[in-house]
């Protein structure tokens, strides 16, 4: 990867819709040559895929949670059971599996509290091998989606 690759990966960052011919003209490159490393970037993974941001309050998810998670038991089967089923909450938004305590760190989006609640009871509670949950409530973002450094 050179510093043309990074300045398309950059560029990408910031405005995913960008035609090739758009991206070409900002990276100082022709179109073909261009296409040829946008391409390349895909396949070699360092793009891995495109998608739309959408805002959560827009879509009346008003409410987020930071949630540790520690674990009762961390045998390889109770980790993956808890893996699995965490895939399929909806309103985990992020899951990271931490070294240390706790053992994971959520984040969830809900309509409110009330129904932050209701997913905390009913499904994160419930989930394999899980012996505590703490949460946090995001009061705001101070930065967020960053772009990777060049």
């Amino acid at each position: 990867m050179d510093d043309v690759d990074r300045k398309i990966l950059a560029e990408l960052q910031l405005d995913g819709r960008l035609t090739v011919t758009e991206l070409a003209a900002r990276v100082r490159l022709s179109v073909s040559p261009c296409h040829r490393r946008l391409r390349e970037l895909e396949r070699a993974g360092a793009i891995s895929g495109y998608r739309a941001v959408v805002e959560p309050s827009a879509v009346g998810l008003n409410f987020e949670a930071l949630v540790f998670v520690t674990m009762r038991q961390e045998d390889r089967d109770t980790v993956a059971g808890f893996e699995r089923a965490l895939t399929e909450v909806e309103g985990v938004q992020e899951a990271q599996r931490l070294f240390g305590e706790p053992d994971y760190l959520l984040r969830v989006v809900a309509a409110d509290l009330t129904a932050y609640q209701r997913l905390y009871d009913e499904r994160l509670a419930t989930l394999p091998g899980v012996q505590r949950l703490t949460s946090t409530l995001v009061m705001k973002h101070v930065v967020k989606d960053r772009p990777l450094p060049a």
